[in-house]
């Protein structure tokens, strides 16, 4: 049975509008992905979050964590998204069909579509007053219209109305799609911001009573602004943000500039007046009149295209551009919240029971309140979960200190944390202190050795005094890449301070011993290196007979008659062995000849020393491993006893 991997299921559910809805269901681990964003709305009611894309046509669900719990595709080029005062409908502005869909909250099934009599939108969308609203138009020719909900089309009353925007008063009234903006703490008023030329018109209006009325008009002079790309109401007072940094207050029917902030691009004004502003790539927030960030979100290079405040003001949701395209939607937390800046100075190293000290300073660009306390944990060898000390308490000027004596040596972490209070967002620091301990005797035999080959040999390790340790682990790590170190024995010492292991040794060694250390006691490594020969041999054949000559057996030849010399060794990739020839003239033996001779993958190899044709002569021959010559460095140097040749007539 095959099942289709998380990410290709989303993939499918984003990228197809040809899909119906999908079921609500428990929130996946998912984040919602959009190619082109379409809106971007937050349910009170629900406590969810509408997420529109132009290009698949579909409108996503997530919670407030920003996991997704649904879709619903076949929706069209959704440009706008805007949700009823009861939460429970969601409207979606379909540009390339002309009509608004009704979307169930809850289900995601589409309750109604309305045909909009327009081939130039809906673009923007927003519901005041108990009715859609939405923008419609070209460069030259923009209007308002709205839906009422509550007329059934069946009724034969259409409950769209076209051409709404009040223009008494106000020239031509406003060009392009323009923005709308909506408080849901003033029911009933609507923001209105033209786009698409270098200074645009704004307006806002009242539609209370079903019909908008002109509160405030601006006529695009240039002296407000070089263009809209984004406007908001101003939660608490009668001023709109232009481009998430122009604070336009009106009044008289009239706007004037009342502030601004610094450089933005866009923004949300959420329902307690706090101000999300996104410029570049950053987000930061505000707390309301004023001008002096509170908090800054990263939200990476590719800047933010949409966000939007969470009903009860406690998080901003964001849709952040993307590495390869697209947008993702991000959550941020704790948006009301300055961060305070914590740092943590203990010294870079101190002895072992004597006391120490450390400071350090908690600022905040918001002032913290007076006698704020921190908490302050040790961790170390013996503590290795954390031991609470005492609480600090910050002085006026924003620095701390506190002394500690360190019961336990080797590294020793000092973390502080400052729990935040309803102005500040919780902030934690740490440093880390050397603390020294007492110097361990530990020890390795059979160091530097030489063994035959596959002797086994014992190598015990001895550990001193210790505090609480007594556990000691041996490494063996044989010669040559193809045999990787590894863990022979791990225990603790007996009595006598001493453990034993047994090491097979068919290779050059070296063994180590590792005291972990504790608490007082420093970590220690010892190590040994012994050696071992290879395992050599060899045979002579072809040989007539075999007799002593004095004292020494001797191979007898015929003078015409080839010894044939076969030795056997320990294999190794590549490896070689020697033969060496010497010669019995006149009393003394000289050498003849040395050569190497590459093995045969079982270790043997054949040597033909050829007939000397000439009788009475002695030899001798030996074969050899030579370290670091006979092709490789894994086992010490070894020679064979040497075997004597004698040819006769």
């Amino acid at each position: 049975m095959r099942s289709i991997s998380t990410a290709t299921a989303l993939a499918v559910l984003f990228g197809s509008a040809a899909l119906s809805v999908v079921a609500t269901g428990t929130a996946s681990a998912a984040t919602a992905n959009v190619t082109s964003p379409g809106g971007l709305v937050a349910d009170e009611a629900l406590k969810r979050v509408f997420v529109g894309d132009t290009s698949a046509g579909t409108v996503a669900a997530t919670d407030y964590s920003g996991n997704v719990l649904a879709s619903v595709g076949g929706i069209g080029s959704v440009t706008g998204l805007t949700v009823s005062d009861d939460g429970a409908t969601v409207y979606a502005a379909v540009q390339n069909t002309h009509e608004i869909v009704a979307i169930d909250a809850a289900t995601l099934d589409i309750r109604t579509r309305y045909a909009i009599p327009t081939d130039t939108g809906p673009r923007h969308i927003a519901f005041s007053g108990g009715k859609v609203w939405f923008t419609y138009g070209d460069q030259w020719d923009g209007d308002l219209g709205s839906v009422d909900p509550t007329v059934d089309p069946a009724s034969g009353t259409d409950p769209v109305t076209m051409a709404q925007f009040p223009t008494e008063g106000t020239s031509v009234g406003i060009w392009g799609q323009a923005l709308l903006d909506t408080d849901p703490l003033r029911p009933g008023v609507l923001a209105i911001g033209e786009t698409g030329i270098s200074t645009d018109s704004m307006a806002v209006v009242d539609v209370s009573s079903g019909t908008p009325a002109l509160t405030a008009w601006y006529d695009g002079d240039y002296t407000l602004n070089n263009g809209i790309g984004d406007i908001d109401l101003v939660a608490g007072a009668d001023q709109v943000l232009v481009n998430g940094q122009l604070l336009d207050t009106y009044a008289d029917g009239k706007f004037t500039q009342s502030g601004t902030l610094p450089a933005g691009q866009q923004a949300d004004v959420a329902r307690n007046g706090f101000i999300a502003q996104a410029y570049g790539d950053k987000i930061t927030t505000y707390r309301p009149s004023t001008t002096k960030p509170i908090r800054s979100y990263s939200i990476g290079s590719y800047g933010t295209a949409d966000l939007t405040w969470s009903p009860d003001s406690s998080r901003i949701f964001a849709l952040v551009g993307k590495s390869g395209g697209g947008y993702t939607l991000k959550v941020l937390t704790d948006p009301g919240k300055n961060v305070p800046t914590l740092t943590v100075n203990a010294p870079s190293s101190a002895p072992r029971a004597k006391k120490l000290t450390v400071t350090g300073k908690l600022s905040a660009t918001v002032a913290l309140p007076a006698g704020a306390k921190l908490q302050v944990t040790r961790t170390d060898l013996e503590s290795t979960k954390g031991k609470a000390l005492p609480a600090v308490t910050v002085k006026a000027n924003g620095t701390y200190s506190f002394t500690d004596t360190p019961p336990a040596g080797g590294t020793v972490t000092y973390k502080v944390t400052y729990a935040g209070d309803a102005g500040h967002a919780a902030v934690s620091a740490s440093d880390k202190v050397a603390v020294s301990r007492s110097a361990t005797t530990l020890s390795l035999n059979n160091n530097g050795k030489l063994y035959a080959y596959g002797a086994d040999v014992k190598f015990t390790a001895h550990l001193g005094k210790t505090y609480k340790n007594r556990t000691v682990a041996i490494y063996s790590d044989p010669f040559g890449s193809d045999k990787p170190k590894k863990l022979v024995k791990t225990g603790k010492v007996n009595s006598s301070g001493n453990i034993t292991v047994t090491v097979d040794m068919t290779r050059d060694t070296a063994v180590s011993a590792v005291f972990a250390g504790d608490a007082r006691n420093a970590s220690k490594t010892v190590k040994a290196t012994a050696y071992a020969k290879v395992k050599v041999s060899t045979a002579i054949t072809k040989h007539y007979k075999k007799a002593k000559i004095g004292s020494t057996s001797y191979y007898w030849f015929h003078k015409n008659s080839a010894p044939v010399v076969t030795t056997t060794m320990t294999y190794y990739k590549n490896r070689e062995e020697r033969l060496d020839l010497q010669v019995y003239y006149n009393g003394t033996w000289y050498d003849s000849d040395s050569e190497y001779f590459a093995l045969n993958t079982n270790g043997k190899v054949a040597v033909n020393l050829g007939a000397p044709g000439e009788s009475g002569i002695k030899a001798r021959i030996r074969a050899a491993y030579i370290n670091g010559s006979s092709g490789d460095s894994v086992n010490s140097t070894t020679y064979t006893g040497w075997k004597y040749l004698y040819f006769s007539n």
